[in-house]
């Protein structure tokens, strides 16, 4: 989870980042990859709280898993995107969000899962 986290934080305004205008403004596109740097942080947040706190663990899986959930949903559906498919917004980043929050998710859930298997979940 952490390694896909740092991927999605680093990439939302780098290699994987939306594209901007020739005249340098930016469109919807832009926030949509400013609020996947926001969920990219928070989930890496979740991560280290996951692997430093015994305590937290169960709770830091299913909230990373909610999260996860919120990264599929951003690009594309809770901020549009732009209009045409060959922009770097729907070709690059939004294929690459899905697969990479979907990772963190299925990770989280699978660290869940794992906790509450060894006794360590909610009592």
């Amino acid at each position: 989870m952490l390694i896909s986290a740092l991927v999605i934080a680093i990439g939302s305004f780098t290699f994987l980042s939306p594209c901007v205008h020739d005249d340098g403004s930016v469109g919807a596109c832009w926030w949509a990859g400013r609020a996947l740097l926001g969920l990219g942080c928070l989930l890496a947040v979740i991560a280290v709280e996951a692997l430093l706190s015994a305590r937290a663990r169960f709770g830091a899986y299913l909230s990373g898993a909610a999260v996860s959930v919120l990264g599929v949903l951003t690009p594309g559906t809770l901020i549009s995107l732009c209009r045409m498919s060959s922009m770097r917004c729907r070709a690059v980043t939004q294929p690459a969000m899905i697969i990479l929050f979907a990772a963190a998710g299925l990770a989280s859930l699978a660290g869940a899962w794992l906790c509450a298997r060894a006794g360590k979940g909610i009592k």
